[in-house]
């Protein structure tokens, strides 16, 4: 049914594009009869071009994850109070992003800050190719502003990073062994309510052999916390496999494009200026509070067209090996 629905949707866009392009003929050929359809033949170029690129984005996302949801998870870096807080406002950007898509979401983990802002989030964005529109928001991302909780109202810098992968459905095996878990049990610190922080109802889960730990606790019963809990690590063995994949061929990755998958990805500076700007992709915004306001689709497309261009760099070094 999914693929149904995407198939559908490929279909219905092919008649727009087909449509909005008659329009814009039957505007010429009226202002060659000398009609004053200039206002409307602006307007119509205008939003063909904006569903152009809408159109050209999604023909990007063919990786054989980039359908699925998206697994955000946001931690606060080293600073305290001021991170944490930082972290917080990700997370709101995030979820005010998937909001403006139409996409659902799910908390899965939520740790409040000791003052402000949280300890760590991961949420679920439930939505078509969530994932794929996410994927390159992994990594690092620096806030420049005054601290409000400065008294002295100094200028402070502070980082967080974000790490998304998708959330594997029954299309994408992952082998996973029981006897490479330790499942432990614990209460879950959530803001109460009945049965919750009086049971042991949240999960963490370690794998083994990779060190890589999940847990979850937003859920009442430990066996919705298990389940989910599970989706969660088979997601994230899953991108460790293909981060282990890409670390192979690093030397090609790193001559693809000016996309190095650093530290720090991305700036949020609101002072002494205001602009956010993708270090990969060079894509700038001048207006930050958009952006914080979940305005993410400069900086989604920028990085898909340079994934592309930097392709399409891999196949000609491929091709030069090959002679």
């Amino acid at each position: 049914m999914r693929d149904k629905k995407r198939l559908e949707s490929q279909v219905a866009d092919d008649e727009e594009m087909v449509r909005r392009s008659g329009d814009i003929e039957a505007y010429i050929e009226l202002a060659r009869e000398g009609e004053d359809v200039l206002v409307d033949l602006e307007r119509d170029i205008k939003a063909l071009a904006a569903f152009n690129e809408e159109l050209e984005a999604r023909t990007m996302l063919n990786g054989e994850a980039d359908p699925l949801n998206a697994i955000v998870t946001v931690h606060p870096g080293a600073g305290g109070t001021e991170s944490q807080d930082w972290a917080e406002m990700l997370m709101r950007m995030y979820l005010r992003w998937a909001e403006q898509q139409g996409f659902k979401t799910e908390m899965n983990d939520y740790q409040d800050g000791e003052e402000a802002g949280i300890k760590s989030a991961t949420f679920t964005i439930i939505g078509e190719y969530a994932f794929g529109q996410l994927a390159g928001e992994s990594g690092v991302h620096r806030l420049v502003r005054i601290s409000p909780f400065d008294q002295a109202k100094r200028r402070h810098t502070s980082f967080a990073s974000v790490y998304v992968s998708p959330e594997i459905d029954e299309t994408i095996h992952v082998d996973l062994k029981v006897e490479d878990l330790r499942i432990d049990t614990y209460r879950s610190g959530g803001k109460g309510g009945q049965h919750v922080n009086t049971t042991d109802s949240a999960v963490r889960m370690t794998h083994l052999p990779t060190g890589i730990v999940v847990q979850c606790q937003n859920e009442r019963s430990q066996h919705k916390n298990r389940d989910k809990a599970m989706k969660m690590l088979r997601s994230r063995l899953y991108e460790y496999e293909l981060e282990k994949k890409r670390a192979v061929s690093k030397k090609l990755e790193d001559s693809k494009l000016e996309i190095n998958f650093g530290s720090q990805i991305r700036s949020y500076v609101l002072q002494p200026y205001r602009i956010a700007k993708d270090h990969r992709t060079k894509v700038e915004v001048g207006d930050v509070d958009k952006v914080l306001d979940g305005y993410l689709e400069p900086f989604l497309r920028g990085y898909l067209l340079a994934k592309r261009r930097g392709t399409a760099v891999a196949a000609e070094v491929d091709d030069d090996l090959d002679v």
